[in-house]
């Protein structure tokens, strides 16, 4: 798609239903569309939406190895509920080994170092995900609250990173609204989520920003 239609899209689908947004975007990508999680808090929102558009599209889960129990359970139980057809993508070094040699994960501070733990651990097997599951359309949970850098992205979005469009149906809704849709449909959350690759919640682990594709590529160049 080009910035015009890119543009044209946004402007078609802003105050539309999630729903309506789900449907546009699987006409564009054919048999060649995926939704990734993390199953951090209201993914559950946007995967049970797929599942009632497209039941059976790929489910790209990067597994770093720093989940917390909690979500794990999480991601099993959404699994039985919804049907998800989730496909894993694992480091090529355990959490284990990784602690071992390199020591903690980075703190806040230490932001190059923050970098290739995320270039490592969470971006080179996305993208190897992405490589072997070729997906036209990427459908993600981005909402523009979540932190400034989303804030400037839209519904329809080009990915330069992963070589794709970047589809957030729920990008313009508020937590509030979120919540009503889990209450609406008995939907669980998961507040005990963790990721190691962001230190906190203002800050980007890389896929979704410019430096995250090159770091994808070459893990460990930081």
């Amino acid at each position: 798609m080009t910035a015009q239609d890119i543009a044209q899209a946004n402007a078609l689908l802003r105050g539309r239903d999630p729903l309506d947004i789900l449907r546009w975007g699987f006409e564009q990508a054919g048999d060649r569309a995926v939704v990734s999680t993390n199953f951090r808090p209201y993914e559950a929102v946007l995967l049970h939406a797929v599942t009632q558009v497209r039941p059976g599209v790929p489910v790209l889960w990067v597994d770093h190895g720093y989940n917390r129990p909690a979500t794990y359970r999480h991601a099993e139980d959404l699994r039985k509920r919804l049907g998800l057809d989730i496909r894993p993508y694992l480091p090529r070094m355990t959490a284990a080994h990784r602690d071992a040699i390199h020591g903690p994960i980075p703190t806040p501070e230490q932001e190059e170092a923050l970098k290739e733990f995320s270039a490592v651990m969470k971006l080179e097997p996305f993208l190897r995900g992405m490589k072997e599951l070729a997906p036209k359309v990427w459908i993600t949970a981005l909402r523009k609250v979540q932190n400034p850098n989303r804030a400037e992205l839209d519904i329809v979005s080009e990915d330069r990173n992963f070589g794709s469009i970047k589809l957030s149906p729920f990008f313009h809704w508020s937590d509030a609204q979120m919540d009503d849709y889990l209450a609406r449909h008995a939907l669980p959350n998961e507040w005990d989520y963790f990721d190691p690759a962001k230190a906190d919640e203002k800050r980007e682990c890389g896929l979704h920003a410019a430096w995250g594709g090159k770091a994808a590529e070459n893990p460990g160049a930081h």
